[in-house]
């Protein structure tokens, strides 16, 4: 046994749970001291955007009333669209728990007989039927909690981002602390959240289950596939909506019409914003909660049939559980140190600010692990390896966490090094351009497979010692570090959205020149943060899936996964197809899209009198319409893709070549998501580069309308479906399968392999 016990436990993780939540309602309050101008809503509630002793002139008060104004319909826009997409959602969800019920029922002939258990034969379990549903149960849970996750981000981000805006006109650093608190509130939100929704599941289920901790902890993998369908859903529509807007409103409104980002005469600027929330914060929510909530599973099902279930110590247990309450301690002090203690005086403190957030919270996060791992495990004990038992110490359940949370320290920095426009690589990207798009492209593309190679090996090293160290869960614990300080990740990541709508809301208001430089000082440091997050979420996607390709080996029953077997190797090729398949079913999406809204963007400027001299108001509702039926359709087939090809592969081809298609998109999947991610980031930062130019260099490639900036618009966009739609996308590929394949791992054992049992 540990120090503490198990009273302890079940008051020490509901108590962080509520501790976070209440620390992100202290940051909305003091967001929402930034009052906001407008008319009284339909409940009776007054914001107001305008301080009453500070603006003296009416011209100025009607700028800051235009604020609250484009405010109003980025919000109203990004509600619609997510209550749209949650309708269908909401099918889909209802649609698979009933498929799912009935795969999983039929393992033992619906029988509610209790049965042998499938690791400790000397103890009875409950009935496969009990499993399917409580899986069922768990799985609506956990798509329930990923849409809350994603749709209170989104309300927060569009609560939030005319607030930075009318904070600019004080000073950059007011602005980055209203951003960078609104973005915490987010962080704490859904850290809390995901962790005190499945804590209260476990402890409900409890209540059943008893003494059958095999059976309880194998239902509560649901959890992880609920969270992970929604965020695939949320990624590829939110993805899809943004940056069919985007690159229509760049490609006709700078390249064509030499007008600036965000300018309110372009018809697709409003979509462009609406599409940052829906996209960036709510589908990028989502897809952190759903690698938090696998990365749980996966290591409580795996530590179930191990000594910790075995023996029923129940604090060893909630060891995943405590480290991710340790996380939410860890992210509250860190957060002060942006908010508190360190204040922004110029632009050039943003990006080192945002930086020294990473750094601090994984050292005190390291201290974290070492009292948390002191105090909950054992000295010694045994786990779960492929049908042996590994000795372990809890010294090694350290270094399996600490791997995990400095490896994901070393990808954040990579990734920086990479995509900011403060390093070589971005800036010899930009100086590309001189010679035009072709060459902006070829560059950005081999500075993307460039930025591959550290990120690996990082991950590569994680897995190798958390695995030597402590098997499967070693690997499972080592996600989990990576994970635990999500809040502060989330915060920064949310933060660039943020802070990107509000230089939109600054250029369509005609705040000044000066305002909307500091914005976008804001937004150049927020790409990198975004792109860092993205690294982030795709280094725990490996961990997290690999830990569940080890338990679905195990409950699938296979003793080795050879890969001279035919019945393997095929599915290692097909899996390694599956993310250049997805990839392109997306960003076809994307180019689909954006097709149509260039056509009706080209289409209003030349058919709407006065539109570029600012006498006439462009159709936004048309564009928005435009990106809201194109994500809602082309979601569905890429969805498909990777919610089908797991059953598929499992009921007509087997356990074996099922597990070859998991291997296969883990290692093919994670190289493609992180050369996308960057290559788009850092196209993204060389465009801001010229934009900004704050050095000789960058300013011998300006002004914004040159040829290089041009050039540099059109890498950008190109970039835009590889950083927000393909790349973000394909970590949830490879974990939601992993997860999909564990949680049917029953039934494939039983009833799989139907085509080879035929032929």
């Amino acid at each position: 046994m540990g120090l503490i016990g198990d009273a302890v436990t079940q008051l020490v993780i509901p108590v962080a749970a509520i501790v976070g939540i209440g620390f992100a309602l202290l940051q909305w309050v003091l967001v929402s001291r930034v009052k906001v101008s407008g008319e009284n809503d339909k409940k009776g509630f007054t914001d107001s955007l305008i301080e009453d002793d500070e603006e003296e002139n009416s011209q100025e008060h009607d700028v800051v009333a235009k604020c609250a104004e484009i405010q109003n319909a980025i919000s109203v826009g990004a509600t619609s669209f997510l209550f749209t997409e949650y309708r269908y959602l909401g099918i889909f969800m209802g649609a698979f728990a009933v498929l799912m019920f009935l795969f999983l029922g039929s393992v033992k002939g619906f029988s509610t007989k209790s049965e042998q258990c499938t690791y400790n034969k000397e103890i009875m379990c409950k009935p496969a039927l009990a499993n399917a549903f409580f899986s069922t149960i768990a799985f609506l849970l956990g798509g329930i909690t990923s849409t809350v996750s994603g749709f209170l981000g989104m309300k927060i981000a569009t609560y939030a981002n005319a607030r930075t805006t009318l904070e600019a006109r004080k000073g950059v650093g007011k602005a980055f602390i209203t951003a960078f608190r609104s973005g915490a509130v987010m962080g704490f939100l859904l850290a809390a959240n995901g962790l005190l929704v499945l804590f209260l599941t476990i402890n409900v289920f409890k209540a059943y289950y008893g003494d059958d901790w095999e059976g309880l902890y194998e239902s509560i993998t649901g959890y992880g596939l609920g969270g992970s369908s929604m965020a695939l859903f949320g990624r590829v529509g939110g993805g899809i909506y943004t940056k069919a807007a985007d690159v229509g409103a760049d490609l006709v409104g700078k390249v064509e019409r030499n007008i600036p980002e965000d300018d309110p005469r372009n018809p697709a600027v409003i979509a462009d914003n609406v599409g940052d929330n829906v996209g960036d914060i709510a589908g990028m929510g989502s897809d952190l909660f759903g690698s938090y909530a696998e990365a749980s599973c996966a290591a409580l099902f795996v530590a179930s049939i191990s000594s910790f279930g075995t023996t029923h110590n129940f604090t060893a247990m909630s060891y995943p559980l405590l480290i991710s309450s340790m996380g939410i301690v860890v992210c509250l002090v860190t957060t002060l140190f942006a908010t508190d203690m360190f204040e922004i005086k110029n632009v050039k403190d943003i990006e080192p600010s945002l930086k020294r957030q990473l750094l601090i919270s994984t050292v005190l996060m390291t201290v974290g692990i070492a009292m948390v791992t002191l105090l909950a495990l054992p000295s010694e004990f045994t786990l779960f390896n492929f049908g042996l038992t590994k000795i372990v110490r809890n010294w090694h359940l350290f270094f399996c966490v600490s791997i995990g949370l400095w490896a994901g320290l070393v990808i954040g920095y990579t990734t920086e090094y990479y995509t900011s426009n403060a390093y070589s690589p971005v800036q010899d990207v930009a100086d590309s351009c001189r010679t035009g798009a072709a060459t902006n492209v070829i560059f950005g593309l081999a500075l993307g497979y460039k930025s591959v190679i550290i990120p690996i090996f990082a991950i590569a090293l994680a897995i190798y010692v958390s695995f030597s160290f402590a098997a499967m869960y070693g690997i499972a614990m080592a996600a989990l570090g990576m994970l635990s300080t999500i809040a502060t990740g989330l915060a920064i990541d949310a933060y660039g959205p943020i802070s990107d709508n509000a230089g939109g809301i600054a250029e369509m208001a005609g705040m000044s020149h000066k305002i909307r430089e500091r914005t976008d000082a804001l937004d150049a440091a927020g790409n990198t943060t975004a792109a860092i997050g993205k690294g982030f979420a795709i280094g725990s996607a490996a961990l997290v899936s690999l830990a569940l390709f080890g338990a679905y080996v195990s409950r699938a029953g296979i003793e080795t996964v050879d890969v001279l077997s035919p019945k393997v190797f095929i599915g290692l090729l097909v899996g390694a197809m599956l993310p250049y398949w997805f990839s392109a079913m997306t960003m076809k999406s994307v180019g689909k899209a954006a097709l149509k809204m260039v056509e009706e963007v080209r289409r209003q400027f030349n058919t709407i009198p006065g539109i570029m001299e600012g006498r006439a108001k462009p159709d936004y509702a048309t564009c928005v319409k435009i990106s809201t039926d194109a994500s809602l359709r082309e979601m569905i087939p890429p969805g498909a893709l990777v919610m089908l090809t797991p059953l598929i592969a499992g009921t007509f081809f087997g356990v074996e070549t099922l597990a070859g298609v998991l291997a296969g998109s883990l290692v093919s999947g994670v190289q493609v998501a992180i050369s996308a991610s960057n290559t788009g980031g850092a196209w993204d930062n060389a465009k801001k580069y010229i934009e900004a130019g704050a050095t000789e260099h960058a300013r011998s490639l300006g002004p914004k309308g040159s040829d290089p900036h041009k050039a540099a618009v059109i890498g950008d966009t190109i970039g835009d479906p590889l950083k927000d739609t393909s790349g973000p996308s394909l970590n949830i590929l490879i974990k939601l399968m992993a997860v999909e394949s564990l949680v049917f791992a029953p039934f494939f054992a039983t009833h799989g392999g139907l085509l080879f049992k035929l032929f």
